[in-house]
């Protein structure tokens, strides 16, 4: 169109340059809208987006995505401090208490494994209980090593559980090797914890002393002190006993006491902790891929009450105050008793634990309600 055909139909030039801003400004109004839009969709995509991912990563903090397995903890918006480095020693198999140890040290954030060694009796068949265990809780990623093979008259109730799933390995590296190496890696910074006899322990000590004495502390469960097997605190009192875990390797024992390294101990005084009808329940109606795991061992294992013995030792090094220590001197004698002597201190020992705060503590963390 142009103006002479404007002004033939009664039309003046400003009414072409109305004309001509009102078509701009409907142009230019689509355009706006068509890019609001677009963005529009691209933020609920990226809302979407995000909602997926604080689902999958815990880690999630004021919209920022932290690593699934941080260098630090977080809560609250607070940096806490840095996992500390553990190393599991176990005989899970024949006991229930090991799997239930083990749940709580996968399920706690505080704690870097960096390994899980088995010790006493068929080491490999324990090792390929464990390789099944993480590899059903999706935790394959943790190194799993075994122990040198040692006699055993115990049979293992759980044994059959290391034949099913696809996850356990035909061998597995050896454990004192790995444990040195560690060491030698993390000098000053690993926490052993040790819930089964002591073959390992003895067998690092024996090949590299200076090595394991960089070791920064063992967390074990082990000793009668005071107390022993049966005695809950509120029944009749029974005398200290040799305890299995010193027992059945006494001469590592012996050992890991006059090592030099911080021994702190959970003994019979303290782990007696009954997993009663009603917490099992709870436990194993959760429907979680690690209270499934604990629900099949449990039915292995084949008894009532679970006595959480070894998991008061993982407790411990996440919250010492649910099993606070007094400094003794202990003897390891030649039938496996710990006994309390005068001298100086080579042991931080739990004489009596808070039971009701552990398993608060505990049930709420491998329970999946924290």
């Amino acid at each position: 169109m142009n103006t002479t055909e404007i002004h033939g139909a009664g039309h003046t030039l400003w009414d072409v340059d109305l004309m001509h801003s009102s078509r701009f400004l409907c142009r230019s109004g689509f355009h706006v809208v068509f890019a609001l839009t677009v963005a529009l969709v691209f933020t609920s995509l990226f809302v979407a987006a995000q909602t997926v991912e604080e689902d999958r990563n815990p880690w999630r903090v004021a919209g920022a995505v932290l690593p699934l397995r941080p260098a630090h903890v977080y809560a609250s918006g607070v940096a806490q401090s840095a996992p500390e480095k553990v190393i599991i020693d176990t005989d899970i198999g024949d006991d229930i208490d090991d799997a239930f140890a083990l749940a709580l040290a996968i399920k706690s954030r505080e704690l870097e494994i960096l390994g899980i060694e088995t010790t006493f009796g068929d080491t490999e068949t324990r090792a390929r209980i464990v390789d099944r265990f993480l590899g059903e809780i999706g935790r394959g990623d943790i190194p799993v090593l075994a122990g040198k093979k040692t006699a055993a008259k115990t049979s293992m109730s759980q044994g059959r559980y290391a034949d099913g799933g696809h996850f356990a390995k035909r061998s597995h590296s050896d454990a004192v090797d790995f444990l040195l190496a560690q060491i030698q890696k993390y000098p000053g910074e690993i926490t052993l914890i040790c819930i089964g006899p002591l073959f390992n322990v003895g067998g690092a000590i024996d090949r590299d002393a200076a090595t394991f004495r960089k070791l920064k502390r063992v967390v074990m469960m082990g000793g009668s002190i005071r107390r022993g097997y049966g005695d809950l605190g509120y029944n009749e009192h029974v005398a200290p006993q040799p305890e299995w875990n010193i027992l059945n390797d006494i001469a590592s024992a012996q050992k890991l006491f006059a090592s030099g390294v911080p021994v702190y101990v959970m003994p019979l005084d303290s782990t007696q902790l009954k997993l009663d009808e009603v917490k099992r329940a709870f436990l194993f109606t959760r429907g979680t891929a690690i209270t499934d795991q604990l629900t099949i061992l449990y039915h292995l294992w084949g008894q009532e009450t679970p006595t959480l013995f070894d998991p008061m030792a993982v407790g411990f090094a996440i919250r010492p105050e649910l099993c606070p220590v007094t400094p003794l001197h202990i003897r390891v004698d030649e039938k496996g008793y710990t006994r309390e002597e005068a001298g100086a201190a080579n042991a931080e020992v739990c004489l009596d634990s808070k039971p009701d705060d552990f398993f608060v503590f505990y049930l709420k963390r491998v329970g999946g309600v924290e």
